[in-house]
């Protein structure tokens, strides 16, 4: 696999400048050492998680998580230098079965002549469930360190055996110190400043959004210049790169206040001024990816049930936008925000599941009532389980009544539907349970 650019360090030593300047400049300031790392400091810095780990001598599989550009790659080769063992890299967007045996029956040869080996895998959820299983028995013998690289929740994507087998570390979005420092090494290794003023380079890293290998592909256009190139504003930035200025300032605040505007249009059941809000975002240069991960959001948490089509209409934009890209995918969207802001409104499946979770958390481990647990075995039968379960559907009203909280809890009442939308008919349905329940009561 071809070496990737990553990341580079905060006070990494300044190097001389590189006999092969052809190559990119994200991969000629590539860091040599882990203490090199910018903006991960939690996992590569004196107490970071990775530095503990070297210094126990307890080098286990890990899963990197974080978004595009922030070095996961990088901390893992440095990882197999510092611990010594041999690194391997395949990614699973151009690799198969064959591969992975292959690399595995290497990693056993060297197993055998006494070198330990360091598999990274990027993109390690592009991998299907099958040839994710596939890693479980060499991971668990020791014939590889698994280091797996991920954009995507690891929870979500991974296998539960395999996830367990893993420590999930996850990478933050580099901030402004980090990108700072990453535009002030470029300038070192260059020689020269970027031709930007003190404005244009804030916005050049808001820009980047986080991504030291795309802020460091935008600078090295810039110090492609001519030198004698008078500093660039942000609008002449965005002509030289090519890009529309991103619209937030250095702090983000701009990024936050469009989508809480977005989020509280819909929300307000506003569907001209949800959209204005969204042409602003889109305009702006935001990621149509995050609004739309933010409008499948709002779906469950200010829709809900009184309309159960809005989570799918949230749901089906982003496929259709990830199978059209931009512009055309984009009009999903907008028909997902008009279907929101139009729909009728409940949050009362997210009120009831933040209070069942309080609930669970102050009840503790109590089991489910006897009567509605199986009783497959003699012994289960003579403690009680699955005596005097009535099975619903042989009753009248295909509603049986019975308590299934634990015995040592009361009835709780979590849910609370609206009198809006489907929710309206939720509402009513439940009242005759309860009726019928208060009926059958003992």
């Amino acid at each position: 696999m071809p070496a990737e650019a990553d990341l580079f360090g905060l006070d990494a030593p300044a190097r001389p400048v590189p006999d092969d300047p052809a190559r990119p400049l994200a991969d000629r300031l590539r860091p040599q050492t882990l203490e090199e790392v910018v903006g991960q400091d939690h996992l590569t810095g004196p107490e970071g998680a990775i530095t503990r780990m070297l210094a126990q001598g307890s080098l286990s599989s890990i899963v990197l998580w974080g978004p595009p550009g922030t070095g996961k790659t990088t901390i893992a080769r440095l990882l197999a230098a510092r611990a010594g063992l041999a690194f391997v890299a395949l990614s699973a967007v151009f690799s198969g079965v064959a591969d992975l045996k292959r690399a595995f029956e290497e990693a056993r040869k060297r197993r055998a002549a006494g070198q330990r080996t360091l598999l990274f895998v990027d993109e390690i959820h592009r991998f299907n469930r099958a040839q994710q299983d596939g890693f479980l028995p060499v991971v668990e013998d020791g014939t590889v360190v698994l280091v797996g690289a991920t954009t995507e929740n690891p929870s979500f994507e991974l296998n539960g055996a395999l996830l367990s087998r893993c420590r999930v570390l996850v990478l933050k979005r580099l901030d402004e110190p980090a990108l700072e420092a990453l535009l002030a090494r470029a300038e070192r290794l260059a020689g020269r400043s970027l031709p930007v003023t003190a404005e244009a380079r804030a916005v050049l890293r808001a820009m980047a959004d986080g991504d030291g290998r795309y802020l460091l592909n935008l600078a090295e256009q810039l110090l492609a210049l001519p030198a004698e190139t008078e500093p660039l504003g942000p609008d002449g930035l965005a002509r030289v790169l090519e890009r529309r200025a991103a619209l937030y300032d250095k702090d983000r605040e701009e990024h936050y206040n469009l989508i809480s505007a977005l989020h509280k249009s819909m929300r307000g059941s506003d569907p001209d001024a949800a959209l204005y809000w969204l042409a602003r975002m889109i305009v702006g240069g935001e990621d149509p990816r995050y609004i739309a991960r933010r409008v499948l959001r709002f779906a469950s948490e200010d829709v809900g049930l009184a309309d159960p089509t809005a989570i799918h209409a949230a749901l089906a934009a982003w496929e259709t936008y990830e199978r059209l890209g931009s512009p055309e995918g984009e009009l999903a969207i907008a028909q997902a925000v008009l279907h929101l802001a139009s729909a009728p409104k409940s949050n009362a499946a997210y009120v009831a599941w933040g209070a069942a979770q309080r609930s669970a958390r102050e009840t503790g481990s109590l089991m489910p009532p006897k009567h509605i647990l199986n009783a497959p075995t003699r012994m289960m039968q003579e403690l009680g389980y699955a005596r005097g379960y009535a099975y619903d559907h042989d009753t009248e009203e295909g509603f049986s009544g019975q308590d299934y909280f634990p015995e040592e809890m009361a009835r709780q009442r979590f849910y609370r539907p609206t009198t809006r939308g489907r929710e309206a008919a939720i509402a009513e349905r439940l009242a005759e349970w309860d009726r019928l329940r208060q009926k059958r009561r003992p």
